[in-house]
């Protein structure tokens, strides 16, 4: 099994892409669905950021408000820093799990969605493959003043604190264009998982696998019998 991180921008279109993937029967494992669980009241990131943000960003139902805590960090790149701090190493513990139970369950492919996965640039090195969901800007545009009931200038701005498309075009591997309709794109999510099902990195990846547990198997075998001995 090889891992494969999939990203875009925002308005770019990623859900479409991931809902096309999901009804090939592809494994996919959700950052942002990860980051919300990891930070319900029974778990410790939620007592971190409550401590370093303040309870007005609580609801009244004792949950962090997203979009409060959204605006604070959106204005703050240093909160931004800080709150990644907390949450990044239990979500990446979490997505750990998942990829193990996929891995023991014999798919050939996982696929990461991760919406900061160039801008991070620091799970990019366990991907075999990377693919961005690319949008024209006036499309993105669009797309996330009708989504989101923005002004321009405000779309313009969410837009503008991420990586550029074009940029993340040049460090993917590959290249799903989401500006057209529905059908251009499910027909090129189809060809890139046609050639990730006829890839043959899954089989390099298990045999190292293999070839470790067996060498640590044997390792533990020899020392049983050299200290019962």
């Amino acid at each position: 099994m090889f891992l494969v991180g999939l990203s875009g921008g925002i308005a770019s279109g990623k859900s479409t892409v991931v809902a096309v993937f999901r009804e090939l029967g592809c494994a996919v494992i959700d950052a942002d669905v990860i980051a919300r669980q990891v930070v319900q009241p029974r778990f410790l990131a939620y007592q971190q950021i409550v401590h370093c943000f303040g309870s007005e960003i609580l609801l009244e139902s004792g949950e962090i408000n997203r979009e409060a805590l959204g605006n604070i960090i959106f204005s703050h790149p240093e909160k931004r820093q800080l709150l990644n701090s907390i949450t990044h190493p239990k979500i990446q513990k979490e997505m750990l799990k998942q990829i193990f139970k996929y891995f023991v369950l014999g798919y050939r492919y996982v696929i990461l969605d991760i919406p900061l996965l160039f801008e991070t640039n620091t799970l990019t090195k366990f991907m075999k493959h990377t693919v961005l969901v690319y949008s024209d800007p006036q499309t993105q545009l669009s797309r996330l003043m009708k989504r989101n009931g923005l002004a321009q200038a405000e779309a313009e701005a969410r837009i503008a604190s991420q990586l550029p498309l074009d940029e993340k075009c040049k460090l993917a591997d590959h290249v799903i264009d989401n500006s057209g309709d529905w059908e251009s794109t499910r027909k090129q999510v189809l060809r890139l998982h046609s050639q990730l099902e006829d890839s043959l990195d899954f089989l390099l990846v298990r045999l190292v696998a293999v070839t470790a547990v067996a060498g640590i198997g044997g390792l533990v075998c020899f020392l049983l019998r050299h200290f019962l001995s």
